[in-house]
């Protein structure tokens, strides 16, 4: 006689489904960033991306702190960021700077970031690290692109192209990017935060607009000179100075 083996029901816990709620939020704002740019509303675009942002932040801080983390979480917060840092500011980089730019090379530029984006979050997800992240982070490049429009910089086509080609290439390189999502209440200076809040107080009222292109310049300019926010914002060493 057969056995009839009782299949067990596994329950999904409202602490695993909330972090893949907030993702699915990171999804809506990329999706909505799209359609703007589709209608040629190029600067809400553009706003729409530090806004998931905080969305991606936030699903990981939610699921670290309830204990919801999941593989399935990992990979649907992949392809998130795939949409929303990697799809909607090349598509609001190209329509806003390379439209048309030597036929069909400008397409080809956007393509080759989205591509390096893909790379770096499959790399990113078989890649055991501590504190430091190889390449810079894909929201931190998209945030990058969109922070541009956001400043209301006019940019030549080549040199759009360029910015685009560079920030695609540091998601695949080996350069060394602050964690941030390693520092919490216990391991984090007050003194070095409150110093941080203040210069990007000092940022918004020198470049206004400009701001968020200047404050994430400084990430994306930290990993190419060597530089660990995270270490210098931390105040345990054993925590901050652990590499991949």
């Amino acid at each position: 006689m057969s056995r009839k083996r009782k299949k067990r029901r596994k329950y999904i816990t409202f602490k695993q489904i909330l972090p893949n709620m907030i993702t699915s939020g990171n999804i809506l704002t990329g999706v909505l960033s799209l359609v703007l740019a589709w209608h040629g509303h190029i600067l809400p675009a553009a706003w729409l991306v530090p806004v998931a942002g905080i969305f991606d932040f936030m699903d990981g801080k939610v699921a670290r702190t309830l204990g919801g983390s999941s593989s399935f979480g990992v990979e649907l917060d992949s392809l998130a960021d795939v949409v929303s840092f990697g799809v909607v500011p090349a598509m609001i980089f190209y329509s806003a700077y390379m439209k048309g730019f030597w036929g069909v090379v400008g397409a080809l530029v956007i393509a080759f970031y989205v591509l390096c984006g893909a790379l770096r979050l499959a790399r990113f997800n078989v890649t055991s690290f501590c504190s430091a992240f190889q390449g810079l982070p894909i929201p931190a490049a998209g945030t990058f692109l969109a922070a541009f429009v956001v400043a209301g910089y006019a940019l030549p086509p080549l040199a759009a192209a360029a910015i685009v080609f560079c920030t695609g290439g540091l998601m695949i390189s080996n350069l060394r990017y602050s964690n941030f999502k390693m520092l919490h209440a216990r391991n984090l200076s007050k003194t070095k935060t409150s110093a941080l809040a203040i210069l990007l107080v000092i940022l918004f009222v020198i470049f206004r607009n400009a701001m968020p292109l200047a404050a994430v310049s400084l990430y994306v300019a930290s990993g190419i000179i060597g530089f660990d926010w995270g270490r210098w914002l931390a105040t345990d060493d054993d925590e901050a100075t652990e590499e991949i």
